[in-house]
This record gives structure tokens, C-alpha cells and sequence, in this order.
């Protein structure tokens, strides 16, 4: 991991060449190959998706219906996981729901104003949802969950999943079926990459086409959400996952080293960084980390994402470290500090934070209640996570009294003049009483 120490005379460049990571999904080569599927997907529709699903995924569907898994094949592999694999499905699906159903919707209520209008937002959920799930050769059933229950809860009339298949046998294993139904997804495309994303925006004749695509996905998948874009919405697009974990010299070198590699183990882009205000405290991080790196299932990955992307961050105080971590806006923020709690008033740029030693960030990827799907490469300036108010839309509602138009009328035929719409100018005086001189004259 490099070390960027704050007194350092290069700090400032390095620190702002640290803030500037951002995920390479836009690669031009990236970018051209995902326009081709897309296109193809979107001229050739189920044809081009089972070449590309054989191409890419790796298995050989003999026709589109066998990309379909639906409400029977996910009971049968919910009823297949052992009893703790139900309870703990069942124990996510639960909590997840039980934080979403407090959301409130940001409207404004219908009031009637001081000349009679009467206006308000109303908010309605979308019709039907596309969630990718990664899949292939691992298993993300908690990606299920996180993204399917906000959907269901925010009243989405029909919620479909894609996800691609194990390459050697065309199945989809059981824990992702199983959070599909416990979710109350619809259905299951066996399908992955640009050319799912492709599907779900444009439809062929076995999948559907969606308003909006929302989950995480590989660099075809970011650059494929980019160009859909428009003819559907789409939530945001994800990056490598990353942690910045801000630690005084009360922290366990231990717990910070653990919390980085959850996030590590992730992908070889991943960003690992840790923010200190103790130098021997960090530097017996570092230790600690190559030493829990040692026999990971994943410690490659880990490995990879720890040198080539990690960093540490010597601080000069708590002060200047709450600083350096609001610029860096991670995706998930950590405070293993004294008196965490206090901190969080001071912060206003992260995906997620875990206040103190007894909230690792690995309890919100799966079952602390919100959403894991969070905004990467330092969009938490301006993005939020998924939630219930990702798959609603708001609708603005206007109804004049006689009064009220009347007395506004004046204010659109000006404005209209002034833009030369006098069409806009007209619909408004059709529709107002006749002056009484005129109403006389017509009737003399």
C-alpha cells in the first residue's frame, strides 16, 4: 500500500491524484464493443441474444425459453437451501424491508393558493424493473435482495432479474433463485453483460422491456447502462466497490486491516484506503494486512487490489482526517474512532458509513437494512444510494380556479410575448371570461 503522509510537500498531488480514481468502465474499447451488442441486441433481438449468451456466458441455451427461470424454479431452490440458509434469507429479506417501508416521499402536498390554485406532487412506482445480478462463477444472492425488495416495497408493478449462468451447466445457482423469491421477483434471465442490459431496455420477444435498470455490473455492463440511457433510466453506474476507513490510535489495527480486505477481496480494482491519525496505528495495519491476506480463498484479488490500488493516509489530526474523507466521498466510510457517533454530523459525502468497532462493513453488504448498492469513484458528491425512491417518480399536479387564471394570465401572455410562443399566449385568453363591452356589443 503506498503512504501519503499529510506534511509531505507533495501531499496535495498525490492526495488529489488518490481522490481522482474513478472507475476505467469508459474505456474506448470497452465502450465500442458494448455499442455493438447493444445494437445488435437491440436489431436482432432474441437471436442475437442466445449468440451472445453462447459467445459470452458460456453455455448453450437451445432456445430462448430455457434463459427463463420463473416463480416454480426459484420456490424449488428456496426449498432446497438447508434451514439456515432459509433463516438467513429470510432474516435479510426482513430487515431490509423493515428500513425501506420508512421512507417517505419527497413531495409536496396538494394545498390550495392565495388565488385558488390548487397544486401538489403525487408519486407513483414504476411499471416494470430490470435488476442485474452478477453471476457466472460466483453468487451474489444479497445483490438480490438489496435491490429487489426497495423495488417491491416502493410498489413496482412487476420486478425481473438478469443474471448469467454457471458457463458449464446453464444454471443459476440456488441462493440467487432463492433471494428471487423471497423477494418477489417475477422472473430470472439467464443472461449477462451489455447484451442483458440491452434486453431489458429495448425487449425482445422473451424479455421484457423495463423503465429502468438498476444493480451493479462488470465494465461491459457499466458502459452498456450508459448508452441505454434515455430510452430507459437507470439507477447509477457502479464502479469497483471501495472503503475508506478513517482510524485514531484507539482503533484495532486488526479490525481496520479486516475491513479493508472485505472491500478488497471484491475485485482487483477495488480501493482500499486508510485514513490515520496514528502512525503506529497505521503502520501496524499494514502489517496486518499482508498477514490476514495470507490464506483468503481470494487472496489474489486481494492482493492485487491492496498493492496496486490501496493507500494509506497519515493525517495531522481528527480533524484534517473528517476532511480528507469528505473529500474522498467513498463508498463506504468506517470510523473506527473514540466516540464515533459524533463524527457523523460532520459528514456529508459517503455511500454508507459504519460508525464504531462493533459495525463492520460487512454486515450492511447483507443484512444491516439499507441497500448495499451504493455510489462509487466518488459520485457520493451528488449520489445517493438505491433505495424505495429509485423506483418511483414524482408527477407534479396543477388545477387553476377561474380566479386564479385570471389573475396569472397577464403574467403568461407577457412572458409568452417576450419568447414569441403566441400560441401559449392564446390557449391561456381562450379560455377567459369575454370583456362585458365586448358580450354587449354582440348582443346589440
Amino acid at each position: 500500500m503506498q503512504i501519503l503522509h499529510a506534511a509531505a510537500p507533495d501531499f496535495e498531488v498525490r492526495w488529489k491524484r488518490l481522490c481522482s480514481r474513478g472507475s476505467d468502465q469508459d474505456e474506448a474499447g470497452v465502450r465500442a464493443a458494448a455499442t455493438a451488442i447493444v445494437e445488435d441486441v437491440r436489431s436482432r433481438g432474441d437471436e442475437a441474444l442466445l449468440e451472445y449468451t453462447r459467445r459470452f456466458d458460456g453455455w448453450d441455451p437451445a432456445r430462448a425459453a430455457d434463459l427463463v427461470a420463473g416463480p416454480e424454479e426459484m420456490e424449488a431452490a428456496w426449498r432446497s437451501l438447508p434451514p439456515a440458509g432459509r433463516r438467513a434469507l429470510r432474516t435479510a429479506a426482513a430487515r431490509i424491508a423493515s428500513f425501506h417501508r420508512r421512507e417517505t416521499d419527497s413531495v409536496v402536498p396538494t394545498y390550495r393558493d392565495r388565488l385558488g390554485a390548487r397544486l401538489g406532487q403525487v408519486s407513483r412506482p414504476l411499471g416494470r424493473v430490470g435488476l442485474y445480478v452478477p453471476g457466472g462463477t460466483a453468487r451474489y444472492p444479497s445483490s438480490v435482495l438489496m435491490t429487489a425488495i426497495p423495488a417491491r416495497v416502493a410498489g413496482v408493478g412487476e420486478v425481473v432479474v438478469v443474471s448469467p449462468a454457471d458457463r458449464r451447466t446453464g444454471d443459476v445457482d440456488a441462493w440467487t433463485l432463492a433471494a428471487c423469491h423471497v423477494s418477489g421477483a417475477s422472473r430470472l434471465f439467464r443472461v449477462g453483460g451489455a447484451q442483458a442490459v440491452a434486453a431489458l431496455a429495448h425487449g425482445t420477444a422473451t424479455v421484457p422491456a423495463v423503465d429502468k435498470i438498476c444493480g451493479p455490473g462488470n465494465a461491459f455492463v457499466a458502459a452498456a447502462k450508459r448508452l441505454v440511457f434515455g430510452t430507459v433510466d437507470i439507477d447509477m453506474i457502479a464502479g469497483p466497490s471501495e472503503v475508506l476507513v478513517l482510524a485514531d490510535g484507539s482503533a484495532r489495527p486488526a479490525e481496520a486491516a479486516a475491513d479493508l480486505l472485505a472491500q478488497a477481496e471484491h475485485d482487483p480494482r477495488a480501493v482500499a484506503v486508510l485514513v490515520a491519525t496514528s502512525e503506529v496505528m497505521a503502520r501496524a495495519t499494514q502489517a496486518e494486512v499482508m498477514r490476514q491476506l495470507a490464506g483468503l480463498p481470494r487472496e489474489e484479488i486481494a492482493r492485487r487490489s491492496i498493492v496496486e490500488r490501496g493507500a494509506i493516509v497519515l493525517a495531522r489530526g481528527l480533524s484534517q482526517a473528517v476532511k480528507l474523507a469528505d473529500q474522498f466521498a467513498p463508498e463506504h466510510l468506517v470510523l473506527l474512532v473514540k466516540d464515533a457517533a459524533r463524527l457523523v454530523p460532520r459528514l456529508s459525502r459517503a455511500g454508507a458509513v459504519f460508525v464504531g468497532s462493533r459495525t463492520p462493513e460487512a454486515i450492511g453488504d447483507y443484512v444491516a437494512g439499507p441497500s448495499h448498492v451504493l455510489p462509487t469513484a466518488g459520485t457520493a458528491r451528488f449520489a445517493s444510494p438505491l433505495s424505495v425512491a429509485t423506483f418511483r417518480r414524482r408527477m407534479s399536479v396543477v388545477e387553476m380556479s377561474e380566479r386564479s387564471l385570471a389573475a396569472l394570465a397577464p403574467v403568461v401572455e407577457a412572458l409568452a410575448a417576450a419568447e414569441g410562443l403566441e400560441a401559449h399566449a392564446r390557449a391561456v385568453r381562450i379560455r377567459l371570461p369575454e370583456p362585458r363591452t365586448r358580450r354587449r356589443a354582440r348582443r346589440g
